[in-house]
């Protein structure tokens, strides 16, 4: 094709965005219709669905069975709020950051709590020095950054032997990628991602030395009642059975119910999809001169929230807000020709694209976004060239 035609198939669903993400194939609201509508979450019928969400969660993410599984408000951000609040304090603290969010765990520790921490960082593209990690100390990481592309590689890092905790921000990893649940003491997500489902939810998973540490200390700041997990010095299991600290939307919790069951009835795991399709833009961008992984090491590259730079030297060697301004002149394009809704690069990310790859997004309609992807390159760079 000439570099200003247009590709001759288009994506079946075009959402690529990184939250909310694309709902599972196929969905429409008829899959909302048995929800709990007008019932009491505490009703018979609302305490089931939001077992069910719990017991399903556990079976497909293989958390082991003395790991306790809460619902919990203000979706991913309320349960790493929650861990932090609630679990920090008796140890020395280390936090990892080389993404944005990672660095949203970083202002809270140093301005609300005024903990102090050993702050471990990387730029964007890569990860931190995870050897040189002490876990003396409790250690709070993401698994996958969500705006960086960049995830680690699996648990060898962490050691079995550990005496502080590990809280992990698994928003973007959880049922895309493995994770070690014996390496990690708090495990959080929120369903908006891998699942494709409704926001406002997130997921707080607890080792046995998590609820050991809750139950032996009490923090010396004011706790918010959607933060308090204990009760009278002990854990409060209700969180953990689905009874919720606040009302839940039976919605959205039928909308992860139905997400949950598709997931059940794939015959693979959730992370084999968006594996693929990490594939489908690893083939690409190796063939294209004009982009490259955000991620500078294969290893780390996400297969969820994946991040590309513009490495053509046009643009690449352009001051910051050209490149910017370019990569959203692209992503513009694509949302106007309706074949990909939401890829820019997240605001406090370096200029470029990211895409969402997780196992709600169909290997083929990634591969007909790449061929939009080099149209809309060629009619957005074409200009400068006319330019120059």
């Amino acid at each position: 094709m000439t570099e200003l035609q247009k590709p001759g198939r288009r994506p079946g669903n075009p959402c690529f965005s990184s939250g909310p993400c694309a709902k599972r194939p196929g969905w429409t609201p008829a899959a909302l219709g048995d929800a709990a509508i007008g019932r009491s979450h505490r009703s018979k019928i609302g305490k089931a669905k939001l077992t069910a969400v719990i017991d399903k969660t556990r079976a497909l993410l293989g958390v082991p069975a003395d790991y306790r599984i809460g619902i919990v408000p203000a979706s991913d951000t309320g349960a790493v709020e929650m861990a932090m609040w609630s679990l920090l304090g008796p140890r020395p603290v280390t936090l990892l950051a080389w993404e944005s969010f990672g660095e949203g765990w970083v202002t809270d520790a140093v301005k609300q709590l005024k903990l102090d921490p050993t702050v471990v960082k990387a730029p964007y593209g890569a990860l931190p020095d995870l050897a040189a990690v002490d876990f003396a100390h409790d250690v709070i990481f993401t698994w996958n950054g969500t705006t960086s592309g960049v995830r680690v590689p699996n648990g060898d890092f962490i050691p079995a032997n550990r005496e502080g905790l590990t809280i992990c921000d698994a928003t973007s990893a959880a049922f895309a990628q493995e994770l070690p649940f014996d390496k990690l003491d708090v495990v959080t997500f929120s369903w908006q991602k891998v699942l494709g489902g409704e926001a406002a939810h997130g997921v707080l998973i607890l080792s046995p030395r998590a609820v050991e540490r809750l139950e032996s200390y009490t923090p010396p700041w004011p706790m918010p009642k959607i933060f308090r997990l204990t009760k009278g010095g002990k854990l409060n299991e209700g969180i953990f059975k689905g009874e919720t600290i606040n009302t839940p939307s039976m919605l959205a919790v039928e909308d992860c119910l139905d997400a949950l069951n598709w997931a059940e009835g794939l015959g693979e795991p959730l992370s084999a999809r968006s594996d693929r399709n990490l594939a489908v833009l690893s083939d690409w961008a190796a063939k294209t001169d004009w982009v490259d992984f955000l991620a500078t090491d294969p290893a780390t590259r996400s297969n969820t929230s994946v991040c590309f730079k513009i490495v053509a030297p046009a643009i690449a060697n352009a001051p910051e807000a050209e490149q910017a301004a370019f990569a959203k002149a692209l992503a513009a394009k694509l949302e106007a020709e309706g074949v990909g809704l939401d890829i820019g690069a997240y605001r406090d990310a370096p200029p470029g694209l990211r895409i969402w790859a997780g196992g709600t997004v169909e290997a083929e309609d990634l591969a007909a976004l790449t061929e939009w992807l080099d149209w809309a390159f060629a009619v957005t760079a074409k200009p400068r060239a006319a330019a120059a």
